[in-house]
């Protein structure tokens, strides 16, 4: 077969004038490339206006979103301490199990804006527009202007990036991040200049800073791409290889060292970690444990074989609880890589289109296997982060082989992609049988119709091109889109979001540990340790215990529960406010999502025992007693949950304060939740 190859595009060079220079980019921008169609700019005006539409429509319904977070971004927009470290309360008890780069973004906007459910929310929206245009830019830069629109339209019409683009979680600045680096690769490995690398790295180095070592999954396939392809010689790639790493080191680790050398008594207590220490959270639960499932202080953390979370396999990513957040179109994306690697396999070493295949590829490998094989916490909607390395090798690999459509090789993939894109979809959809079920015709006569116009017609030209393009866009994206728009006219709270509508046996809005605002508890499939599916069914774990209330999570005056804020009532709220500049801590209660809950509505500081998962090994019950004797907590709010379950769930320190609290102090019933006044002994 001979090797196909795309014509190399110029880059431009800078015009001489500052001035010159700075009209021309201005320029670019307005009008785009002057060898442009004149529908490329205004299409992706259009696309990215969509994109912004969809990702901010109605976005405030979902109110706090992850009650979390979204504590944490409170106490970041009052204490600069709590906004450096990333702490859930402005007193500094404790911090988020997650570094604070993406709390940052968000305390500045609640600084600017105040704390509500826009300045938390938005951010998140525009980092999601920008990652579809800098995807466009980044394939744009070497493809065609299709190549790059294609890219973009599918990184924002997958159900999981609608989902994480509307929510206040860490993926959507990771993606970003991740994004902005593949474009920095792309131009190191245009020029060969260190620059682009030492930027990539530093990029890859605030990613960790965002969701830790989930950032470093990209790393493998941008260094042996480089290493591979570069412009220079070996020697020097390898010397321009290190300066990238230390970049990453510097960029990733400078908040580490600061951090690990303030003293544990003047910072907060490092969430997450067994032992305050923020190394013990990088590579434990965080880290090397999200593989093993050896997961001390996790939720049903232990390491059974077969994982914790859900059955492990090269399969994962296609079954009842990931299938639909981002599986549409990732068996086309498989086989159009395997396609553009065998086209362009004898091309030069430095050719673009195998560079930026394996680049793209190797982002999806390394980052697939591991969300498939990992044994640990695994929740569906970290597959967002496969998203841009999908939208790209479908850009690049379709544009590719419609190119060279005159070839019996290129139509024949072409056809058996669109045929298995449609095969898919109709399974996908038929998951949610009552939902729409006309769509699973239209796409499976699209895709099939399609399929069999391209590998009948070698030569279409004009009109007729068009329309099978047309046609074939609607077999492909038809799917995907119409569980967005499901996803964005949902709103979401809780830990664990899903996109799309509810699926039987699996994830869903209303699904386990979140979805619909209702909180109402749905399938989630194998919990950890737990023969069937939540919400209190047989073999399943206690009913209520991460809803809230025993009712549905989040109900009016209810409390919170491991995946769900408490949502106190008025009175309730009046109680807690009542002499709040008094104590350091108006309430304390075990876990951070119980007292999320609390703290927002008071907006005072409310101490979460036991971190996130109730298990953090914090205070100790004499560290408790202490404060409580000092007079700086007012109250103790019954009926907080924590995780836990089974081996290896953490330290039993927040029981024994509970069972301190319960048998010394008075309590009362106020909107339906017991308070301890912690300055009423019994």
């Amino acid at each position: 077969m001979s090797v196909i190859t795309l014509p190399e595009p110029s880059v431009s060079e800078p015009a001489p004038a500052a001035a010159t220079a700075g009209r021309s980019r201005l320029a670019t921008l307005v009008r785009g490339r002057t060898t442009d169609p004149a529908w490329v700019r205004p299409s992706l005006l259009a696309l990215l206006t969509a994109t912004g539409v969809l990702y901010l429509w109605g976005l405030g319904a979902s109110g706090w979103a992850n009650s979390f977070y979204s504590a944490a971004v409170q106490a970041g927009s009052s204490s600069w301490k709590a906004f450096f470290f990333g702490s859930s309360d402005a007193a500094n008890f404790i911090t988020v199990d997650k570094p604070p780069a993406s709390l940052w973004v968000m305390d500045l906007a609640a600084r600017v804006f105040g704390v509500n459910a826009w300045s938390i929310l938005v951010p998140q929206a525009l980092e999601g527009v920008a990652a579809v245009g800098l995807l466009y830019a980044t394939v744009r830069r070497w493809f065609s202007p299709a190549a790059g629109l294609l890219a973009g339209a599918i990184l924002a019409l997958t159900p999981v990036s609608v989902l994480m683009f509307r929510f206040n979680n860490p993926d959507a600045l990771l993606v970003l991040l991740l994004v902005a680096a593949a474009y920095a690769m792309v131009r190191a490995l245009e020029g060969g200049r260190t620059r682009w690398l030492v930027l990539a790295g530093t990029l890859v180095g605030f990613g960790f800073l965002t969701k830790m070592l989930q950032a470093f999954l990209v790393v493998p396939a941008f260094a042996l791409v480089y290493l591979l392809a570069g412009p220079p010689k070996l020697g020097r790639r390898i010397l321009q290889l290190v300066a990238m790493g230390a970049a990453l080191l510097v960029s990733a680790g400078w908040w580490v060292a600061i951090v690990e050398l303030i003293p544990a008594s003047a910072r907060p207590y490092i969430g997450g970690s067994q032992d305050n220490s923020l190394l013990n959270l990088i590579f434990g639960y965080n880290g090397f444990g999200r593989l093993t499932g050896n997961e001390t202080g996790s939720v049903g953390g232990g390491g059974a074989p077969g994982g914790q979370w859900g059955p492990t396999g090269w399969t994962r990513l296609f079954n009842s609880e990931f299938g639909g957040q981002i599986s549409w179109l990732l068996p086309a994306a498989l086989v159009l890589l395997g396609a553009g690697l065998v086209m362009t396999g004898r091309a030069k070493r430095t050719d673009r289109t195998r560079s930026a295949l394996l680049l793209w590829g190797g982002w999806l490998f390394v980052s697939g296997a591991v969300f498939s094989l990992s044994q640990g916490i695994i929740h569906p909607y970290y597959s967002v982060a496969l998203a841009p390395a999908i939208g790209a090798i479908i850009g690049i690999g379709a544009t590719l082989l419609w190119r060279h459509r005159d070839r019996f090789f290129a139509r024949a993939v072409m056809a058996a992609t669109l045929v298995l894109t449609a095969w898919w979809a109709n399974v996908l959809l038929q998951r949610t049988p009552n939902w729409n079920p006309w769509l699973r015709g239209l796409i499976l006569f699209t895709g099939f119709t399609s399929a069999a116009a391209v590998l009948a017609a070698p030569r279409l030209r004009g009109w007729g091109a068009r329309a099978v393009v047309a046609v074939a866009l609607v077999a492909a994206l038809a799917g995907p889109a119409a569980y967005s728009v499901a996803t964005a006219a949902t709103p979401h709270s809780g830990a664990i979001p899903s996109a799309g509508p509810t699926a039987a046996g699996g994830f869903g809005p209303g699904g386990f540990g979140g979805g619909r605002r209702t909180g109402a508890v749905g399938g989630f499939g194998q919990f950890p340790r737990f023969g069937a599916n939540a919400g209190g069914t047989a073999g399943g774990p206690p009913a209520g215990a991460f809803g809230g209330g025993g009712g549905p999570a989040g109900a009016p005056g209810g409390p919170g529960g491991l995946l769900n804020g408490s949502t106190p009532t008025s009175d309730l709220t009046a109680t807690l406010e009542q002499d709040a500049s008094a104590y350091t801590w108006v309430a304390a209660t075990v876990g951070a999502n119980e007292a999320s809950g609390y703290q927002l509505a008071t907006d005072d500081p409310v101490m979460a025992l036991g971190g996130f998962n109730g298990t953090d090994p914090t205070p100790t019950l004499a560290q408790f007693q202490a404060y409580v004797d000092a007079g700086r907590i007012h109250y103790f709010i019954a009926g907080g949950r924590g995780g836990g379950f089974g081996p290896g769930g953490g330290s039993s320190t927040s029981s024994a304060i509970t069972s301190w609290v319960e048998s010394n102090f008075r309590s009362t019933t106020v909107g339906g939740v017991t308070l301890y006044d912690l300055t009423s002994p019994a």
